[in-house]
């Protein structure tokens, strides 16, 4: 059993309701729009942190963080990517690939809009939890956890940080 907790669009915004719900995890996941590596230094101080950067993110980041990153954790195939689309409508960089092999589990950010849904054609879980930082339109912060349990994502809870 793996805790995760699932963030993405900090733009350089990294404090202390971010933190507490770091030390929850097993393992932090970042979607990318990390603005500065401080942000992932201090999660990376306190949990393993796996992540790709975003379409913010300079040339330093990129170096750190690739544009896909694609593993699997315990028996979920997990693909992680800035920006993705959302089920059937993926974008055209992430289309073809998620059709011709499907991960169980395909995580965005960029849209600073939760959102989690199912693509039943593809059997694909798709997740964006939002943005977690100040920059940007969103209204509330906001992240995901979760627990991956061999082959099951469970435990799906929403994670409120307030306004912006």
């Amino acid at each position: 059993m793996t805790k995760i907790l699932l963030l993405s669009d900090t733009h350089s915004h990294i404090d202390d309701a971010i933190l507490k719900h770091v030390g929850w995890a097993d393992e932090v996941w970042h979607a990318g729009d990390i603005g500065s590596l401080k942000v992932t230094d201090s999660i990376e101080k306190l949990k393993p942190l796996k992540g790709v950067h975003g379409n913010i993110d300079d040339h330093i980041i990129q170096k750190e963080f690739p544009e896909n990153n694609r593993f699997l954790c315990e028996g979920v195939d997990v693909w992680i990517t800035h920006i993705g689309g959302y089920p059937p409508k993926y974008n055209v960089r992430t289309r073809d690939m998620i059709k011709e092999n499907p991960p169980k589990l395909f995580i965005c950010g960029h849209s600073h809009i939760l959102k989690v849904m199912m693509d039943k054609k593809l059997g694909v879980l798709h997740m964006n939890p939002g943005a977690c930082g100040k920059h940007g339109f969103h209204q509330v912060r906001t992240m995901l956890r979760f627990v991956i349990d061999g082959e099951d994502i469970k435990d799906l809870e929403v994670v409120e940080l307030g306004k912006r």
